[in-house]
């Protein structure tokens, strides 16, 4: 082989790699497209008290926090004067959670604590027992535990000093399941998958690829956010080990053409699909300024006449040349880019020159303004 053609190999096996690199990057996991169905988190949410607080609670106009401690040291067996009662250490909470699914009961779960009274900071308090509901009324977990909120706030009658946020924190594992999801997996022969965002031609993608994998017409397209997908034989009592392979699976998603503006911020993010038809941008300012002052004509001194005031206006107009740019049809977004930073435009240009490019029906994008 001579010394061309080891050159010639070369630049093929780098331009095959090159390929095979562009075509990774753009492709994406099942999993990170799509979710099982069934295999869901569930949100828990609780009321409870935080004590140990250093007079920062809640305050005595807070009645529901009198009746919740009452309850509470009546429910200890001590008797208790409302009276007699100072909740300036305690402050009432609503504690929420996430139940991951697959969770067993023993193991434990972060809970975040926000505060729903009148208190003025949470840190260096203890969450008390608290029970964690689910949408159906029964309790999933039990919380307790020290509050870490990462916070700090002082002062007095005319200044104050803070820092984050005082009136919320975390308990990280604070709190302990009690009761689990009921739910089976690996007795299931049918798997449905939900797309995170509905396209048929990405899960057409999708079931195209698991057929290929696993040599059989094992999975199809419900709709344009559902794959079913049948477990072989093989797989029957290896039902996890057949979603680990099948999510491992690349597929490159497709995505519509959309521009999404934020004309309060500013912000313009565009899509790589967006295509415009040939159409002439031209971008200038026209400023006005507008000035008023006042002559003053005094008279000498004692004489009979009067001070006259009389105002005066001046007017300038400013205008920038106008700079008329041309964009061909089907030019890719970075050309879009670049032709439209040719003629200085700001985001709140742009913004108000896709709102003018969309309106010609030149736009071959959908145009989301925030």
């Amino acid at each position: 082989m001579t010394k061309i053609d080891i050159r010639k190999l070369m630049i093929a096996v780098l331009l095959l790699w090159s390929v095979l690199l562009l075509a990774t990057a753009e492709a994406s996991r099942i999993k990170e497209l799509a979710q099982l169905e069934g295999v869901r988190s569930n949100h828990l949410v609780g009321y409870g008290l935080v004590v140990g607080l250093n007079g920062t609670g809640d305050s005595s106009d807070t009645q529901f926090t009198f009746q919740s401690l009452v309850s509470m040291m009546n429910h200890l067996g001590v008797a208790v004067d409302q009276n007699e009662i100072d909740v300036a250490n305690v402050a009432a909470v609503i504690v929420t959670a996430e139940l991951p699914p697959f969770a067993r009961a023993g193991s434990s779960i972060d809970v975040a604590v926000s505060s729903i009274g009148d208190a003025e900071n949470l840190a260096g308090g203890t969450l008390l027992m608290t029970p964690l509901k689910a949408a159906d009324g029964n309790i999933y977990a039990v919380a307790q535990g020290a509050l870490v909120n990462g916070a700090l706030a002082f002062g007095g009658k005319a200044a104050k000093v803070q820092k984050n946020h005082p009136t919320s924190g975390r308990i990280p594992d604070g709190a302990l399941i009690e009761r689990e999801v009921p739910f089976v997996f690996g007795e299931k022969s049918e798997l449905n998958y939900r797309l995170k965002n509905s396209d048929f031609t990405t899960v057409a993608r999708m079931t195209k690829v698991v057929n290929q994998h696993f040599g059989g017409q094992y999975a199809r397209s419900l709709d344009a956010g559902q794959m079913q997908v049948q477990v072989p034989s093989g797989y029957q009592d290896q039902v996890v080990e057949f979603v680990a392979e099948l999510e491992r699976l690349d597929v490159v998603p497709d995505t519509l053409a959309r521009i999404v503006v934020n004309e309060k911020t500013g912000t313009i993010v565009m899509g790589d699909g967006v295509r415009i038809s040939t159409v002439a941008v031209s971008h200038g300012n026209l400023n006005l300024v507008i000035s008023e002052k006042e002559q003053v004509s005094q008279p000498d001194p004692f004489s009979a006449g009067e001070t006259v005031v009389s105002p005066e206006t001046q007017i300038n107009v400013a205008e920038e040349e106008g700079n008329l740019v041309v964009l061909e049809q089907g030019v890719s977004i970075g050309e879009v880019a670049s032709a439209l930073n040719a003629i200085g435009a700001t985001p709140r240009d742009l913004i108000a020159i896709f709102q003018a490019i969309k309106a010609s029906g030149a736009l071959y994008a959908d145009l989301v303004v925030l």
